[in-house]
């Protein structure tokens, strides 16, 4: 047994776990798919034990700890700045006080007592250790990337005192060159628009990202001029006379409402051209932000690769812009760049500066497609059915691949369950809901009757690695859905002047391509290339596919509804296919058809509290195989 590294993050969003085998990534998994709670904030108990199941091994085993922050600088921080906005941030220092004075544990003691009831031996000396929060993004890039060197940039709203940092990383060492600190943050200044347009922080940036191309960017001088300044040499700073997060509770103020001529929309209320305009004239800044930056970092280390990570490089938008740039040869983002993937990036970092174990950089990464989660055997599966009284039939593969590929060509929607399910935002093939992406209706359905959202949200496509320069303006693989590209022009439609002229949300129903579900109004699309090396069955799904209908191309979304985690377990996966319009399952070997399941009415029946057999899992448990 090699030694074992369990990397932790918690206690703000999106909490998780990972662990490693002498560096080498054996699982990961966020603690949002075990409890069903969006984003849980909560300490990752139940990825943790799913670790160490994957590992084979208890916690008693693992021979270093690490959590992804140090939790006195950020406490430092957090109390410095609320001096520092002194009298207007007494309400914030209050909340602080409440919960750091009063009652609530230093993370690392909770984190010591929680791992005493997970540990077999109950025992007490955990020796947790830290690691810098954009540390470990770095680290989450760069580690598995197949880069020997290259420029690790990370940007998010804060950690610690952070918001963007440059490295350099060179073999098996990482080294900070430089940083922004907060307040001047990118992240929370896109966070800010994003919570003014009515959508929620930390979850609802890439619908602000979606809205963008609805809109004109009328606004993107008046923000340049007043909210935030953008320098040559990709540094920033934000005027915090329009933000409000260091005083009060809220992102900004009513002088950043009366810049952008008027009130915040509300959470349900209508998105009206302005709010169209403000996405479009803020991603616009971000993607200029993002690309004067990267061109700094090259500069400043010579180095033509980018490694990138926190949570603002999830915003692909600006990610295909800085490849077509030209301002890098090529580019490697981790696929969990947020907070979830600080837990990766923590244990390899100790892992590699604890043991100074060369690193071999592994082709095409180290990340096995994301897919590093549970992966749940054909017989567990088959129980799982049978206990919830499913009615499915078992499929050889080739057979099973023949009929889904037919159904899908038929205009069904297909949950698609299979093999270990994703680490990050980003659902790869694991759990994902398909469809034909050249249906006109099959956007709006799968919005309004699937995943139960709004109408404008775009859809990504899928397309085989080897076809992918056939239909998109695209010259590399894109295997993690974090770069978008155009349909090349050969796909187009032609359409009328009467379409052309139309504004708004009257542009989702004007057919613009012969891939019109994965189409955006701006004729961009969120690609993933699909190879066999790492996703095998979808590939070969996607081959047959192509065959049928002469298209290597469909829609892949993640198999869950809104403000829902992704499915993890077969119990969340076939309560999620009876409470939606997916007209069939495909489970392992098994296929369910939605016809022949319960009867209208007995839905309910299915509970959605979350599945027992992801609640006590126990390194002798049988429940998974790993990938």
């Amino acid at each position: 047994m090699g030694r074992k590294t369990l990397g932790i993050s918690a206690f703000f969003h999106d909490s998780a776990a990972a662990l490693l085998d002498d560096g080498h990534i054996l699982a990961a998994a966020q603690e949002e798919r075990f409890s069903r709670i969006k984003h849980d904030a909560s300490f990752s108990a139940q990825s943790i034990q799913y670790c160490l199941v994957a590992g084979n091994c208890t916690l008693d085993d693992v021979d270093a700890i690490v959590y992804y922050e140090t939790p006195r600088l950020k406490r430092d921080r957090q109390l410095r700045s609320m001096v520092d906005a002194a009298p207007w941030s007494l309400k914030n220092f209050q909340r602080f006080g409440r919960k750091y004075f009063l009652g609530q544990r230093d993370p690392l003691e909770e984190i010591t007592s929680k791992l005493n009831m997970l540990s077999p031996s109950r025992r007490k000396n955990w020796n947790v250790a830290t690691c810098p929060h954009h540390v470990s993004h770095a680290a989450s890039a760069f580690y598995p990337s197949p880069f020997e060197d290259a420029v690790v940039v990370t940007v998010d709203g804060v950690g610690e005192w952070d918001t963007t940092s440059i490295f350099s990383g060179r073999g098996n060492v990482l080294t900070r060159l430089s940083a922004i600190h907060f307040p001047h943050s990118l992240g929370l200044f896109y966070s800010a628009f994003t919570a003014y347009c009515g959508f929620r922080v930390n979850d609802g940036e890439y619908k602000l990202m979606g809205l963008a191309p609805y809109g004109d960017p009328r606004f993107a001088e008046r923000i340049r001029g007043e909210v935030i300044e953008l320098n040559e040499d990709g540094s920033f700073r934000l005027n915090m006379d329009y933000f409000d997060f260091l005083a009060g509770s809220r992102m900004f103020n009513e002088k950043f409402e009366a810049l952008l001529g008027g009130p915040p929309r509300a959470r349900n209320g209508d998105i009206t051209k302005r709010h169209m305009d403000v996405a479009a004239s803020v991603q616009k800044l971000i993607t200029e932000a993002l690309l004067t930056l990267t061109r700094y970092a090259v500069a400043q280390t010579g180095a033509r690769r980018l490694c990138f990570s926190g949570g603002v490089a999830l915003n692909c938008v600006a990610n295909g812009e800085i490849l077509r740039s030209g301002a890098v040869d090529d580019i490697w983002i981790q696929p969990a760049a947020g907070d979830a993937g600080g837990a990766l990036g923590c244990a390899l970092q100790n892992y590699y500066s604890s043991t100074g174990d060369s690193r071999t950089p592994v082709i095409p990464d180290s990340m096995r497609g994301a897919r590093l989660g549970p992966n749940f055997t054909q017989a567990f599966m088959e129980k799982s059915l049978g206990s919830l009284g499913a009615n499915y039939d078992l499929l050889n593969e080739a057979d099973l691949i023949q009929s889904t590929a037919e159904a899908l060509a038929r205009g069904e929607v297909v949950g698609w369950f299979d093999g270990a399910m994703e680490f990050g935002p980003r659902a790869l093939g694991g759990r994902s809901i398909l469809a034909d992406a050249r249906r006109p209706d099959m956007q709006r359905k799968l919005n309004l009757k699937v995943k139960h959202r709004e109408s404008f949200r775009p859809f990504a496509p899928i397309v085989l690695a080897e076809e992918a320069h056939k239909w998109f303006n695209i010259d590399r693989e894109s295997p993690y859905m974090l770069i978008v590209a155009s349909i090349l022009e050969q796909h187009r439609t032609p359409h009328s002047p009467e379409a052309a002229e139309q504004t708004g949300f009257d542009r989702l129903d004007v057919v613009r391509s012969v891939l019109p579900a994965v189409t955006h109004v701006d004729y961009s699309a969120r690609i993933q290339t699909v190879d066999e090396t790492r996703s095998p069955r979808l590939h070969a799904l996607l081959s047959k596919f192509s065959q049928l209908t002469g298209v290597s191309v469909l829609v892949n979304t993640s198999f869950n509804v809104n403000d829902e985690p992704i499915v993890c377990s077969p119990t969340d996966a076939y309560r999620c296919f009876l409470n939606t319009d997916v007209d069939r399952l495909v489970m392992g070997n098994a296929v369910l058809v939605r016809e022949q399941q319960l009867e209208e009415g007995e839905v309910g029946t299915i509970s959605r509290e979350p599945d027992p057999s992801t609640q006590e899992l126990r390194p002798d448990d049988s429940l998974y195989t790993l990938y």
